[in-house]
């Protein structure tokens, strides 16, 4: 029989909320961005078996948890962030996917005249 006891809500969510592995990994992140002070920046590099794309992808993750408006950039196989948007920085934005009709004399104009429908036989 599991032993039952009552515990407030705060205990309960901080206990979960950086419970087993990924738990500890995200508050490391937060520990990291907790450092930072008025006018410095962080530098992160992946350790062994670690990916650049995973460092950002907890980075933005603990940023998030914690409330805070983090700059991150990339340059090769560094992280750099900081506290605060970058202003000067301006996101281009893409332009949409042209969709192409996906009809047999699109695919093949000059074969149009050959292809037999069921119904034409």
């Amino acid at each position: 029989m599991p032993k039952f006891e009552l515990i407030t809500r705060e205990e309960a969510r901080s206990k979960s909320r950086f419970g087993g592995k990924s738990g500890q990994v995200v508050a490391m992140y937060m520990f990291f961005i907790e450092q930072l002070k008025e006018g410095k920046a962080g530098r992160l590099k992946p350790s062994e078996g670690e990916t650049i794309q995973a460092v950002r992808r907890r980075l933005g993750k603990a940023a998030k948890l914690a409330g805070k408006e983090l700059t991150i950039r990339r340059v090769r196989d560094e992280i750099y962030f900081w506290e605060g948007s970058d202003e000067g920085a301006k996101q281009t934005k893409r332009k949409p996917r042209r969709s192409v009709a996906k009809s047999p004399v699109r695919i093949a104009p000059a074969f149009a005249d050959n292809i037999v429908t069921l119904h034409e036989r």
